[in-house]
This record gives structure tokens, sequence and C-alpha cells, in this order.
């Protein structure tokens, strides 16, 4: 027997593999047209989606849950992004969820800071 994860253990399950660098446990809670809209680009697809992942990946050191609402089929996290090139950055992310699969990931920040790290570093 399967049991569907919720938006809630989704969410909590994609920020624990993010943060951990296992792209193939990320894979698996994306849906395979997943949507991504954030402040520093958007993505269709699971490939690109990985993608933006992986790049904002290569700086990240930690992810500071602060909390996280989730509804029905919706999960919302609020956290401090901890990068090796701008100071911690609060963020927020909306997550949708269909057949126990993220659907669709908005995210929301300043991205000002982050910007002038990746600046700096090339």
């Amino acid at each position: 027997m399967t049991t569907t994860k919720t938006a809630r253990e989704l969410a909590e399950t994609y920020f624990t593999a993010w943060e951990a660098g296992d792209f193939e446990a990320l894979r698996g809670l994306l849906a395979e047209d997943v949507d991504f809209v954030g402040a520093l680009g958007t993505a269709s697809g699971v490939e690109e989606a990985l993608a933006g992942l992986k790049g904002l990946g290569q700086v990240l050191e930690k992810i500071d849950v602060k909390t996280r609402v989730a509804e029905g089929d919706e999960a919302i996290t609020w956290f401090d992004l901890h990068t090796s090139v701008a100071p911690p950055t609060p963020t927020a992310n909306w997550m949708h969820v269909e057949d126990g699969k993220v659907t669709r990931i908005r995210v929301t920040f300043d991205p000002r800071a982050l910007l002038a790290g990746f600046e700096r570093r090339n």
C-alpha cells in the first residue's frame, strides 16, 4: 500500500533534500511539468527546475525554516536562505501539490544581495 504525502510533508522533504544536495530525491517530489517562478528566474518542467535548484545549491549553506503553513494542496514555507555569497535572505516559498507531486512553486525574496554576491564571484 502506498500513501500520498501531504503538501506539508512534501514541503518538508523538498527543503531537506535541497539542503542536503539530494537532487534525485528532489526529482521524485516534482511533477514532470512543474512550473517554477522566482525572483531569479523561471523554469518549466522538472529538468529546468532541478537545474535552477542545482545552480543555487552551489552556494547554498543552510535553509533555516522559520515556519510552514499548509492547507489542503498548498504549503507556504518562510525561511532564511543562507549562502556563501550573501547575508541570510528572508524567503517565502509557496507550493501547490497534485497527486502527491509538486506542480507549482512560487518564490519571493529581495534578490539584491544574492545578485551582488554572484557578481563578486565572477
